[in-house]
């Protein structure tokens, strides 16, 4: 099988996805492309089913599988809306899923998830022992594994987001796009620079765990040590496997953000766009505030929001901070 979605694999994963998810709406972000100098459109995930993108690859992979394999079951990892997603597949089928998750997931994810009926396993230790886990307990009950970022039908999946950014904006210049394990950007770099080469493709990871930014530096994947960022969506040390070539391929840039202008970032969309977005979600805007990105004037930029999957004490602290 090819480590790779191709641009077919991902209209075909529009077709099989489409009766399942919402066709999420650009936003024209008036007040906060005043302070840019910038036509400034939100993709905003945190309006879709779970609350985020992940829903988009987590159904293409289990609807491309055998019935009969899906019966017995399904298991993955993830910081919380990966696993989110694939409870909620999970329960439209009627089969089990386990979710092993850090200790540090927040606890809304892991509430969403255990309410969709999934079996949640918190792991304490570092992502290779998590994902050790995972298969170990996979192989021994023969479950399907549905990888959050490196199975190349949940990159197609993903990549049915930039089908919807060109359809509503047919002309935009720029798609800035949040980096964790690299499975969103990979799906949707592919689909942006197959239907239309000019456009340009800014990936933001977080300062603190600039796992892409040093591979690209260094030409060849780099892993680093692990430390935390408010972004606990993006909060991983090796790039992926699958999705490392991918975006040195289709990728323009990556830039770093620190967690002040992701924090920045979250206060600029709930006062200005009125939008609830996680750390994760918040990361381009805090790119675009930091001026990381640069603009030519009247440019037409869309920024992903990813999720909005965030525990509301939390929120209220960053919000409280303006």
């Amino acid at each position: 099988m090819r480590n790779y979605p191709t641009l077919q694999d991902i209209h075909d994963a529009r077709e099989r996805v489409k009766p399942h998810i919402r066709h999420t709406p650009l936003l024209r972000a008036d007040k906060i492309e005043k302070k840019l100098g910038c036509e400034l459109y939100l993709k905003p995930e945190t309006l879709q089913v779970t609350g985020a993108f992940k829903i988009r690859g987590a159904l293409n992979k289990v609807l491309s599988l055998p019935r009969e394999e899906t019966a017995k079951g399904l298991i993955s990892s993830s910081s919380g809306n990966h696993a989110q997603a694939l409870a909620y597949v999970a329960k439209m089928l009627g089969v089990k899923v386990v979710l092993v998750l850090p200790v540090t997931t927040p606890k809304l994810k892991i509430t969403n998830t255990e309410a969709l009926g999934a079996e949640v396993i918190l792991f304490d230790g570092d992502n290779a022992s998590r994902w050790k886990q995972v298969y170990d307990i996979a192989e021994r009950n023969n479950y399907t594994v549905v990888h959050g970022f490196e199975d190349p039908l949940v990159m197609a999946g993903q990549g049915t987001m930039a089908c919807e950014i060109l359809e509503d904006l047919p002309d935009v210049s720029t798609v800035i796009v949040p980096v964790g394990g690299g499975g969103l950007i990979s799906g949707v770099a592919t689909a942006l620079k197959e239907l239309k080469p000019s456009v340009r493709v800014i990936g933001t990871e977080p300062a603190l765990t600039p796992k892409y930014y040093h591979s690209r530096l260094n030409g060849e994947p780099t892993s680093l040590p692990l430390l935390d960022t408010i972004a606990d969506g993006l909060r991983l040390s090796v790039p992926g496997r699958n999705p490392y070539p991918i975006i040195e391929k289709y990728v323009d840039e990556i830039v770093l953000v620190d967690d002040a202008h992701i924090v920045e970032g979250m206060q600029v969309l709930a006062r200005d766009a009125k939008l609830i977005a996680e750390p994760a979600a918040s990361i381009g805007i805090g790119a675009l505030l930091a001026g990381s990105i640069s603009l030519a004037p009247g440019e037409k930029v869309c920024a992903i929001l990813t999720g909005g999957n965030w525990d509301l004490s939390s929120l209220a602290d960053v919000y409280n901070r303006l």
